[in-house]
């Protein structure tokens, strides 16, 4: 089996350079069937350039070979076509002309498109397609609790358009999820993705020859969906400046409240109907609607693989005398884990494993971080409000309150309500709040009127 890197080198070879498999072979003196192997797994598209003259640019037909040979680009490159197809295809429209005007034309194309690649990352603009990711910490409310969100956020310069995932850590499992689910919300796969020396993609800052080292784990990723990754200068985040400030106008104009949220799912949700309402509003500098330039720039980019990518990690694990092993910084129990040998822990973003060598589940269940969650500090909170009662109402805080809580405070009467603030403080001494809404009638007292009319009666 080749390493990740050799994997790559073909890959380049096949699509970028153009290589024949025999080539590619004779090159990296490997047999012929493993170069057929990797070099044809994936593509790496190309982007379209315009034709500028000859008898093919001043009809329709230059621009309809243009745009079979875009969407082809696309495509792995043993499902494009070739020339002799274009051909044909070309010849049922009535196209007049020969087989060998089609071929220099493609010829043409392929040559210009592969120097204004080139070319166009020497620009100080960024070209249409590229995008920049980045991970951002906010805070959301999740059943009554404060919990920490580790947002995957991508931006499209050329647009402004972003896309965001919110993710529970920024480990390589979440980071790799997270870009899929980025991917399936563009419609697409950028050109290219620059990144900051993540430690999920970086494994190395800077080589010998003064490149980033990816991970193989993510260039196995980057291999599947055809992107380029552009990996920015240590300390240097005005290098990804794009999505740096989406990342702070997400937490200023969603998050600054930390939004209620059922699970992460609910919350990717909102956050993607947010972010589609604010495509309508116009462009900084190009005078058009985000949403048109999006329109235009989603057509460049790559289509998603037919085949789907699994984000896993798997990893032989070693128990203690309490058959316990360490994960995310948490001692997990495994019942007889002494009993088998070898143990594997299969881990994905939100779940982990454990699995016999024999291919038995022994244990799933959610990772610790999903558990993860801070409690809001309602003591001090309340003693805010016995000071101004009227402020509940409008208080930031008053959409986190359990319901049977925030009705029983939300009387009109100010002096009740100080009344019943003081007794949620008296009972939060002993109690929690989550604890306080499932015993209400118990803690807070019943009476028979109180059946029919709980939240209307003074307690004293």
């Amino acid at each position: 089996m080749l390493a990740m890197s050799e994997v790559h080198c073909i890959k380049l070879m096949r699509n970028q350079k153009g290589l024949s498999i025999s080539k590619i072979a004779k090159t990296m003196n490997i047999n012929w069937r493993t170069a057929k192997k990797y070099a044809d797994k994936d593509q790496v598209p190309t982007s379209k350039i315009q034709s500028k003259k000859g008898m093919m640019y001043e009809e329709r037909w230059g621009e309809m070979v243009c745009d079979w040979l875009e969407e082809d680009a696309r495509l792995k490159k043993k499902l494009r076509r070739t020339n002799k197809q274009l051909f044909q295809e070309l010849l049922k429209y009535g196209f007049p002309g020969s087989y060998r005007t089609v071929c220099q034309f493609i010829s043409d194309w392929r040559a210009t498109e592969e120097s204004q690649k080139d070319k166009g990352y020497e620009r100080l603009n960024h070209p249409i397609g590229e995008a920049q990711v980045d991970f951002g910490i906010m805070e959301a409310v999740l059943e009554g609790e404060i919990v920490d969100i580790h947002a995957l956020i991508m931006s499209f310069p050329y647009s402004n358009v972003a896309f965001s995932v919110p993710l529970p850590s920024e480990n390589q499992e979440c980071f790799l999820s997270g870009l899929k689910q980025l991917f399936e919300q563009a419609g697409g796969v950028p050109k290219s993705i620059r990144i900051d020396n993540l430690t999920p993609a970086v494994k190395k800052v800077r080589d010998s020859n003064g490149e980033a080292q990816l991970t193989d784990e993510l260039m196995a990723f980057q291999n599947h969906y055809g992107f380029d990754v552009q990996v920015c200068n240590p300390r240097s985040g005005h290098e990804k400046g794009s999505v740096e400030r989406k990342v702070g106008y997400i937490r200023y104009n969603f998050f600054s409240v930390p939004p209620v949220i059922k699970d992460f799912d609910d919350l990717t949700e909102q956050l993607k109907e947010v972010l589609q309402k604010d495509r309508q509003r116009e462009h900084y500098k190009k005078q058009e609607s985000i949403e048109y330039l999006w329109e235009e720039e989603q057509k460049k980019l790559y289509k998603l693989p037919e085949e789907d990518y699994p984000v896993f990690k798997e990893t032989l694990i070693k128990v203690n005398k309490y058959n316990e092993f360490k994960l995310d910084q948490h001692l997990i129990h495994i019942p007889k884990a002494k009993n088998y040998y070898p143990l594997y822990c299969i881990l994905y973003w939100d779940q982990y494993r454990i699995v016999t060598g024999n291919g038995e589940i022994l244990l799933t269940d959610f990772r610790p971080y999903m558990k993860k969650r801070r409690l809001i500090p309602w003591s001090d909170i309340l003693k805010d409000w016995m000071h101004k009662p009227r402020v509940i109402g409008h208080s930031r805080y008053k959409e986190y309150l359990p319901a049977r809580i925030r009705e029983y405070l939300l009387v009109p009467s100010l002096a009740i309500r100080k009344q019943r603030i003081n007794e949620i403080i008296s009972l939060l001494l002993q109690h929690d709040m989550k604890e306080i809404e499932e015993h209400f009638y118990e803690y807070i007292g019943q009476r028979d009127n109180e059946i029919n009319h709980p939240y209307e009666v003074e307690w004293s």
